[in-house]
């Protein structure tokens, strides 16, 4: 059994691991936020030019939803290198690809030079995004727990959705920016420039990843395997106990939708019912990633504390209430009262999911599959939850006759599967093994079920 690491401050080895690894998830957000608020207030008249402009939006989000759909794909591929050949291997390949797909997608000519393949481009270029993305989170989040002393996992778990904080603000901030400018500029060229900042991101994330090491407790567990003659199967074995594979999914639901209703929603909803700038929009999500960076390694330390389980459960209860409260504010029109929603909406109750989420997932599988299981739980719960949030949002009000109410229900209902969910889940927060290990008897090194931490 790997034995816990010893409390106290971080190793340099510590620290080039964290960074490496929270530098690709920096990368993720940045592309994913990027690519949001670009669907929500730039492609429907780039890409999609109609009469109609539901029908524009509607058509936009759908690509950023299929996006998603090559997310487990990518999560499961990717899953199997890391828990196969190592993490360090998938996450390099991961970082290059996002950074490519996403500078891609700033090249694009608009459908007027282009006429349909314009459209067809962007949906492709979405795709291999969302592929790439696939294989981040598991990898990145396997990385710096492993890496992190014991009892500080929350803390350095959540410093990844504090990188997700940096890239809302460099997002956001250079949206809001460039669309400072003269409308017809920013439309035409100005949106493109943070795209083609992706391929800067990626070669800063190639350095610092060219660096990264094993963990003791990876090297030891294919170590072991080895020794018995044992073949790792990363898919099988984060099935071969379906309980928290199943559960991982269905507690990802309710952080995944958080931040794509508030923001992403949000700012399409003000857009185009409020007839809001989209800067303002924008502005207002960068606020939101400032706070993240600071709120988010609280929550992580606060699940140090009082358990991971628990800070999850407050934060999906906190989501179903405050969400109608938050739209209300944006109903007002104020920009500062948008900017309150937001914060009230997603900063308080989201990041207490989202800065907590990444850790659990890492605790509740064993070494050999849980790059494959983070990514299971991850990708699949994104892809079913917040790659469709937006569209399902979108419709439900169409329908509605404008009317939030049905996002407020669509909401609480996601929340109470996630809470649900995470109150039945199996967490070892103390290094202890879940489950022995396939093949290998006890006593070379395989550990009861008995003995992992509640959470």
């Amino acid at each position: 059994m790997t034995q816990p690491r010893p409390r106290g401050g971080l190793s340099a080895t510590q620290r080039r691991m964290i960074a490496g690894g929270s530098i690709g998830t920096l990368m993720e957000y940045y592309d994913y936020y990027l690519y949001g608020l670009a669907s929500a207030a730039v492609f429907p008249a780039v890409f999609f030019p109609q009469d109609d402009k539901v029908v524009a939006q509607l058509s936009s989000f759908a690509t950023f939803a299929v996006g998603f759909f090559l997310r487990p794909v990518g999560g499961f591929i990717f899953g199997y290198i890391g828990d196969r050949l190592g993490r360090k291997t998938a996450l390099m390949v991961t970082v290059i690809g996002m950074g490519i797909a996403t500078a891609a997608i700033g090249l694009i000519p608009p459908e007027g030079s282009i006429g349909i393949l314009a459209p067809l481009l962007l949906l492709f270029f979405r795709m291999c995004q969302g592929f790439f993305v696939g294989g981040e989170m598991g990898g990145a989040a396997t990385m710096v727990v492993e890496h992190a002393p014991a009892g500080r996992h929350g803390l350095y778990g959540a410093l990844l959705i504090a990188g997700a904080g940096v890239a809302n603000v460099l997002s956001a901030g250079l949206m809001a920016g460039l669309g400072l400018g003269p409308e017809s500029w920013f439309m035409t060229w100005g949106w493109r420039i943070p795209f083609l900042v992706a391929a800067l991101l990626a070669v800063v994330a190639i350095v610092l990843r060219r660096r990264l090491e094993e963990s003791a407790e990876f090297v030891e567990t294919r170590s072991t395997q080895l020794r018995a003659g044992v073949k790792n199967r990363p898919i099988v074995e984060a099935f071969r106990h379906p309980k928290n594979a199943i559960l991982g999914i269905l507690i990802g639901l309710p952080q995944s939708i958080a931040g794509y209703v508030v923001l992403t929603f949000g700012v399409a909803y003000l857009v185009n019912s409020k007839s809001i700038p989209p800067w303002e929009g924008f502005a207002g999500t960068m606020i939101v990633g400032i706070l993240q960076i600071f709120v988010a390694p609280a929550y992580g330390a606060l699940s140090d504390r009082i358990g991971r389980r628990t800070v999850y459960i407050a934060g999906c209860i906190g989501f179903a209430v405050l969400v109608w409260p938050a739209f209300l504010l944006f109903g007002t029109s104020n920009l500062w009262l948008i900017w309150l929603g937001m914060v009230v909406g997603f900063v308080i109750p989201g990041v207490a999911m989202q800065g907590t989420l990444q850790t659990m997932l890492v605790e509740m599988f064993d070494p050999e599959a849980r790059t494959t299981g983070v990514n299971v739980g991850y990708q699949i719960s994104n892809t079913l939850g917040g790659g469709l949030a937006p569209f399902i949002c979108t419709a439900l009000v169409a329908v509605a006759g404008g009317q939030i109410w049905p996002v407020v229900v669509y909401s609480a209902a996601i929340c109470a599967v996630g809470a649900i969910a995470t109150a039945a889940a199996s967490i070892s927060t103390d290094g202890r093994r879940l489950h022995r290990l396939a093949g290998v008897d006890d006593e070379a090194g395989a550990a009861a079920t008995t003995g992992a931490s509640a959470g």
